[in-house]
């Protein structure tokens, strides 16, 4: 039997703000919806040490932890320094060996450090520029939900994403994933629940999903 109001914690991806999760509700008499934001790293920080800093903003105990992308990653590593309800992923991975094989060809080349992250800060080039549909659609997005254009943090984050170290992962965990997602591919993912038609944005253009589900995942041993 259910008793309680269960906390639910949610991380946005890389650069993102908690905006992404505007269309996820869960019914308030059983969850509180709690969102976590990006901080700007302090120098060479670890992403264990950046974890440790972001569980200074969770207020509460026994909670759900859900993150998205690079936030499933970073819940991942808090999940590691308290004790949590539920672990929730959603469009991520669980290990260095669910990394698509261009991310690790960028890792084993150094590449990630020639991205051109200051560009990030200059979205109306993009706009200027965006010929058709689909391209306008995608700046649109990305103006409405990246809130981060710090040079600091994009080069961490994605220094990070791509040399996650991590083999194992928790047994416990609940990994959402979708079969188009073309960020991860769903082919080196493994242990995942799989949403047909899913992209790397499903949690905002599949949110019915989400909160017909989520409610459920939750709640279930």
């Amino acid at each position: 039997m259910f008793q309680g109001v269960i906390h639910v914690y949610l991380m946005p991806g890389m650069a993102a703000s908690p905006k992404i999760f505007e269309y996820i509700n869960l019914p308030k008499d059983q969850f509180d919806i709690h969102y976590l934001e990006w901080m700007i790293p302090l120098g060479d920080e670890s992403l264990s040490a950046y974890a440790r800093r972001m569980c200074q903003h969770i207020k509460h105990e026994n909670i759900v932890l859900l993150g998205v992308s690079f936030g499933g990653v970073l819940v991942q590593e808090i999940a590691r320094l308290i004790k949590v309800r539920k672990l929730i992923i959603v469009s991520s991975v669980k290990s260095k060996y669910e990394l698509p094989s261009r991310m690790l060809l960028v890792k084993s080349t150094g590449a990630y450090k020639l991205v051109p992250t200051h560009l990030a800060s200059k979205i109306e080039i993009f706009e200027k520029y965006a010929f058709g549909k689909l391209m306008t659609k995608r700046v649109e997005l990305y103006k409405k939900y990246l809130s981060v254009n710090n040079n600091t943090y994009l080069s961490w984050a994605i220094k990070e994403m791509v040399c996650w170290q991590q083999e194992t992962y928790n047994p416990n965990i609940v990994h959402i994933h979708g079969d188009h997602d073309s960020v991860f591919p769903i082919k080196y993912i493994e242990n995942c629940m799989v949403i047909p038609n899913g992209t790397h944005i499903m949690i905002i253009n599949k949110y019915k999903w989400f909160n017909e589900n989520l409610p459920k995942i939750i709640i279930s041993n």
